[in-house]
């Protein structure tokens, strides 16, 4: 990963990609303006829409290129790289526009304190460890578990924004919201197996007093 001190600001390239005198923007457009920053980029573009309020069903469509983009950066791989199959998959320029235009006001205000610092924690093999710690929150991301996919898609988003701007403080935000969003899934998940047993037995009680045999 290469040191963005200099480079634009992600805010910035994305505005300008939603600008852009065109009818669609394909991921391959979005990958190829990223250049080399792609994969904190993509993760911060994808997760970050499913940390916010969405229409049911956003996580499963955003939560799949996260599980390709995650393992890629597991597997320790300098570039990123997507099959035709997902980057010529678009989006029309007004939805991305108005996608931007969601995610620019919190994106800016996290820019503005950001900077590179703790740049020891993006080595070859910390940057193979997030990619794990990503690749099994896009797992959860991607799954249909009722109000579980917020906290790991935040984590997922402050994760790939820290790898993209080197900032370190940001990525132990990102074990920290990991730390959370996993202590709540367990509770969650939990919670419903308790659930779905009190079910279970009310109902086989039911069904016992009705046809007593």
């Amino acid at each position: 990963m290469s040191d963005s001190h200099h480079a634009p600001r992600i805010s910035e390239i994305l505005v300008g990609i939603a600008s852009a005198k065109r009818k669609t923007v394909s991921l391959r457009d979005v990958l190829e303006a990223f250049g080399d920053r792609a994969f904190g980029a993509l993760m911060f573009v994808f997760a970050a829409p499913v940390a916010l309020p969405m229409p049911p069903g956003v996580s499963a469509i955003l939560g799949a290129p996260l599980l390709f983009i995650t393992s890629q950066l597991m597997m320790g791989r300098r570039t990123l790289w997507l099959p035709k199959v997902l980057a010529d998959r678009t989006m029309t320029r007004a939805d991305f526009a108005g996608l931007v235009e969601k995610l620019t006001p919190y994106l800016i205000w996290v820019e503005r304190r950001l900077r590179p610092r703790f740049t020891f924690l993006y080595n070859r093999w910390l940057d193979g460890v997030t990619g794990l710690i990503c690749l099994i929150l896009a797992v959860v991301v991607f799954l249909p578990i009722p109000f579980g996919n917020m906290l790991p898609a935040l984590a997922i988003a402050a994760f790939g924004l820290g790898i993209a701007e080197r900032d370190g403080l940001l990525g132990l935000f990102g074990g920290v919201a990991t730390a959370i969003s996993l202590s709540v899934l367990a509770l969650l998940s939990g919670a419903m197996i308790a659930a779905a047993t009190t079910f279970v037995r009310v109902l086989v009680a039911t069904v016992d007093k009705a046809w007593p045999f």
